[in-house]
């Protein structure tokens, strides 16, 4: 039976938009996580040596580097077919937007600490978690509206693409 919807119709263009946001969130779920770990790891290193009495910098510390992973990671692999701008442009935008992100990490964990009274390690890792839950959920946004805003292109050639595919050819 052939299908009364020509091929670029709005339902197959639903479909591949569907795909593409399912795509790119897995991909960046996993930069995210690395991004994380790095995040994480690197604050709890600082936070009980260089940096001990000091969870505000380990923060900004930590985040600047896990930041630094994921604008190589999310720029070459998660929105790497939807770049239009020039480098510099990109980097620019996902600096700010990861700016907005450390400050929320930042302010959670001074409030945390100053305002609380809260100063164990425990604490500034809870603070740290939520609040970068909330940066997750604003940078994801962003980047898609701000930093890598260009329009898909037709082919995407990363490890990921053909699983919206597969999913299908196996109904």
């Amino acid at each position: 039976m052939t299908s009364t919807t020509p091929a670029g119709g709005p339902i197959n263009r639903l479909r591949g938009a569907i795909g593409v946001l399912y795509r790119e969130a897995i991909k960046f779920g996993v930069i995210g996580a690395i991004a994380f770990v790095i995040d994480m790891g690197s604050f709890n290193l600082l936070r009980q040596t260089l940096l001990e009495d000091k969870p505000t910098a380990a923060v900004i510390v930590s985040a600047s580097i896990a930041t630094a992973f994921s604008w190589l990671g999310n720029r070459t692999w998660t929105f790497r077919h939807r770049r239009n701008r020039p480098a510099h442009h990109e980097a620019a935008l996902f600096a700010g937007t990861n700016g907005v992100a450390l400050l929320i990490q930042a302010a959670a964990v001074a409030f945390s600490n100053y305002i609380l009274g809260y100063e164990s390690l425990t604490a500034d890792n809870v603070a740290k978690i939520v609040a970068i839950g909330l940066g997750t959920l604003f940078r994801f946004w962003a980047y898609r509206r701000f930093v890598f805003a260009g329009e898909p292109i037709d082919v995407d050639t990363s490890p990921l693409a053909g699983l919206h595919e597969s999913a299908e050819d196996q109904r």
